[in-house]
């Protein structure tokens, strides 16, 4: 009896799914369990947060100071403070992965409402 060579074939159903500017491959079910992370808005958030404190420190006189040491545009850096300005369990929710289904960076650096309970209804976080 002679040793041919079999050949196991294994299927794992994937789908590309958009990760933060990135495609990830995801298996069906393990979306619901894992955290929807986007790593654009946490830098973004993260990012703003830093430049407001360095314009309140000091550290920068104006926006246009701070761009120019950063080398990006000032409209950018005032889009990007904006988002500051979120309520607060609207930044924990984007930092926990939670955020609403669709939300992303160019949507959050539209005009949002400053009241906080607006804000709230606009992305439907509870």
């Amino acid at each position: 009896m002679s040793e041919a060579a079999q050949t196991l074939t294994v299927v794992i159903p994937l789908r590309m799914k958009p990760r933060g500017g990135r495609k990830a491959m995801v298996m069906p079910g393990v979306l619901a369990l894992e955290r929807r992370q986007d790593i654009t808005l946490i830098k973004a958030v993260a990012r703003a947060f830093r430049w407001r404190r360095m314009l309140e420190t000091g550290r920068f006189g104006t926006i246009n100071e701070l761009a120019a040491a950063e080398k990006i545009n000032s409209s950018y850096v005032s889009r990007v403070l904006r988002l500051t300005l979120l309520a607060p369990d609207i930044v924990e929710a984007i930092l926990d992965g939670r955020q609403p289904q669709g939300t992303t960076l160019p949507s959050l650096m539209e005009p949002l409402p400053v009241e906080w309970e607006r804000q709230r209804k606009a992305f439907a976080v509870s």
